[in-house]
């Protein structure tokens, strides 16, 4: 009876590391570089922009951020028709000081932060995402603010006339 219990802990234990690791959003591994040249490639060919989200899985507000992003139909659907999404790691393991170079350093505005390039992998936006905070969440208002006027679209002068 007890080898049963210390069995079925030991499986309950099992699938929650499995599930909180499939849970993580950020790998340190990854290689930011040719993750970024991938995007480009995609945006150029796809007419968008990049959306481009810097935070790390020890970070509850970059978390939340993706969710967000991820689970509400309408911001996702603005960043699918508008955006190649992508994710860079700043953790102890890896805080991709290199690429974060290349965008601007874009960590001055703390976790997580946004950046936009456009389909040629220049930098036209950087946004605290504490100006999109509201109480202990995300303003969604605010988000859809920001999706929607850096969206290719938003740059068409023929909207302006």
């Amino acid at each position: 009876m007890k080898i049963l219990k210390i069995s079925a802990l030991f499986a309950i234990l099992t699938l929650f590391i499995i599930n909180t690791e499939a849970q993580k959003i950020y790998n340190p591994n990854a290689d930011a570089k040719k993750e970024l040249q991938t995007a480009i490639n995609l945006a150029r060919n796809e007419g968008k922009n990049i959306l481009i989200q810097v935070g790390g899985n020890w970070c509850p507000w970059c978390v939340k951020m993706h969710k967000l992003l991820e689970g509400n139909v309408e911001l996702n659907k603005l960043v699918k028709e508008s955006y190649i999404f992508m994710v860079v790691n700043y953790s102890k393991e890896n805080k991709n000081l290199d690429v974060l170079q290349d965008l601007g350093y874009p960590q001055r505005f703390g976790f997580p932060v946004m950046i936009v390039l456009n389909s040629k992998g220049t930098r036209i936006h950087t946004q605290n995402t504490g100006n999109l905070e509201k109480d202990k969440s995300y303003d969604l208002k605010k988000i859809k603010s920001f999706l929607y006027n850096w969206r290719p679209d938003a740059f068409n002068p023929e909207h302006y006339k």
